[in-house]
């Protein structure tokens, strides 16, 4: 009863009200939520915590951002099926088509945002790929190597401009990107509600954290993705560790990135903490990390070689100690490879 009268309460405003309904078609932060209402930010944020305490909407933080998203379906689900009900499929009020149209902007401002941005490191992202083999190339093998089968949850980490998601989101009942920066995360964010995307990725949640600390509950994920992120890791096999945390007992993990090689240009340029990964490396922190490896897939066609390692938690899942990643370690740096690791490499 108290449950019902806190919701109850929390909705009996027509601001509110309006909150909810905006939610649902798309996650916002405060001050877009501020702007498509009219409202102030601090008479905004006064209504988002009545219905936070209430458990109807969730807040999270992004760097200088608060994104809101409804809050657990549970709780919000009865009551969007008794606004429907109610609604009989009566004609819309004034409210709901201006909010709608306001809406139409704040996507429209993302979508503005995101190509002046991508336009701006177009030219660097360029000749990065005339590095390697076709992007195409390099999706058609990640395709075969996940393979057709729906997905229950997906983890992309490192999700940058949510290429991943947008690939195989539509395979998964739920779908998290993860992202350290906010301002790729509201890159993402204005991708993934394009009118061609928008429907099919709907599932799809992007939370701002750090691939050495996701914000994930153990064994939550069914497919892990690490593409092109884990050069930049300082200590890649914590990434790994991490990683494997988070995958359910026979989820899979797949890392995407570069062999080892020599183009120090990738570490003046664009911050590369590493120059590749040996086949070593990967197969010890998987081992480490309580994970067995399938054979790895390289894929040769220009300067640099772009490999694939994937690997599978048992179906029995345990937690590695730190003691084995040390080992593994001391293996790794101690196998042989064909092209010379990076000098500061161990």
């Amino acid at each position: 009863m108290k449950n019902s009268l806190n919701i109850f309460a929390a909705v009996a405003d027509p601001t509110r009200l309006r909150i909810v309904m905006l939610l649902r078609a798309m996650e916002l932060s405060i001050g877009e939520l501020a702007q498509v209402l009219g409202q102030s930010q601090p008479r905004v944020s006064r209504h988002v915590k009545i219905l936070a305490d209430a458990g109807l909407i969730e807040r999270r933080k992004e760097g200088s951002w608060v994104f809101l998203s409804l809050g657990d379906t549970m709780l919000v689900a009865p009551l969007l099926a008794a606004i429907d009900a109610w609604s009989g499929g009566s004609e819309e009020d004034y409210w709901v088509r201006a909010d709608h149209a306001r809406l139409a902007a704040v996507r429209a401002d993302r979508a503005r945002a995101a190509e002046d941005y991508f336009n701006a490191h177009a030219a660097e992202w360029d000749a990065m790929r005339a590095l390697h083999i076709a992007e195409a190339v390099v999706e058609g093998a990640i395709r075969a190597s996940l393979g057709p089968a729906p997905i229950g949850c997906l983890v992309d980490i490192g999700t940058g401009t949510g290429r991943m998601i947008e690939l195989f989101g539509g395979l998964a009942q739920r779908v998290i990107g993860i992202d350290r920066s906010p301002e790729m995360l509201r890159h993402a964010r204005a991708k993934l509600a394009r009118p061609d995307l928008a429907a099919a990725l709907a599932h799809v949640e992007l939370r701002q954290g750090d691939m050495f600390a996701l914000p994930l509950l153990s064994a939550c994920a069914d497919v892990v993705i690490i593409h092109q992120v884990l050069h930049y890791a300082q200590q890649p096999q914590a990434a790994i560790a991490e990683a494997a945390r988070v995958l359910a007992p026979g989820g899979r993990l797949l890392v995407i990135d570069f062999a080892p090689h020599d183009h120090e240009a990738l570490r003046a340029r664009h911050a590369h903490a590493r120059l590749g990964f040996s086949d070593a490396h990967m197969l010890a922190w998987f081992t480490a990390a309580g994970l067995v490896a399938a054979p790895p897939i390289p894929l040769a066609g220009g300067v640099l070689t772009v490999n694939l390692w994937l690997a599978q938690a048992p179906e029995a899942q345990t937690v590695p100690n730190a003691v084995p990643i040390a080992r593994a370690n001391a293996v790794a740096d101690a196998a042989p490879t064909a092209v010379p690791e990076d000098k500061n490499d161990a």
